[in-house]
């Protein structure tokens, strides 16, 4: 679908932490990606990687992809973990080898990028087993957080176009505002 992006002027909002966490805990999260310390991870929209920090100490290497430099510069400013490599791209086109990724994450951003090059392009850096973990603004919502109500998905939708690409959902949870799915590739 590839809607707007996440105003990069607003940055400072990605960083409140109540509110992040008010839909998505770094405990919830770690437990979809389950990390371990050899593992490569990517955060597939990472903004001003509030996420990508929960997940770096848990994980080998983390690449913070986002298309935005702007972003990437805030990130900068507020420090990056030795471990994580910004990386500026959109997610059609990942600058990664095949299979070379061990889990990949996108948080409240798939539908920025759900669309068949995405799926395609995530499905060629993940690893056999590979997870992917997305959580975003479910289309069920009350549209008071988060993009309009029409520019979302349900996770049934977002489930049913991540297994025409080759994916298997190994768990799927909707939530007032958001959905949850964990899928795994063989």
């Amino acid at each position: 679908m590839g809607y707007h992006t996440f105003d990069a002027d607003n940055a400072d909002k990605l960083e409140e932490t109540a509110w992040r966490y008010r839909f998505l805990s770094a405990e919830e999260l770690l437990w979809a990606i389950s990390p371990s310390p050899e593992h490569v991870v990517a955060d597939l929209g990472s903004g001003t990687g509030f996420y990508t920090d929960d997940v770096a100490s848990h994980a080998s290497e983390v690449y913070a992809v986002d298309v935005q430099e702007a972003m990437h510069e805030y990130y900068r400013e507020k420090g990056v973990p030795t471990n994580v490599e910004p990386v500026t791209t959109g997610i059609e086109e990942l600058p990664f080898e095949d299979a070379s990724l061990d889990a990949a994450f996108s948080t409240m951003t798939y539908h920025e990028f759900a669309s068949d090059d995405a799926f395609a392009e995530i499905r060629r850096v993940l690893r056999p087993g590979g997870r992917l973990v997305i959580i975003d603004w479910t289309a069920t919502g009350t549209g008071e957080n988060g993009p309009p109500l029409d520019e979302r998905y349900t996770a049934d939708a977002a489930a049913d176009a991540l297994r025409d690409h080759g994916f298997e959902i190994e768990h799927e949870t909707t939530r007032p505002e958001t959905f949850l799915l964990v899928a795994t590739i063989e």
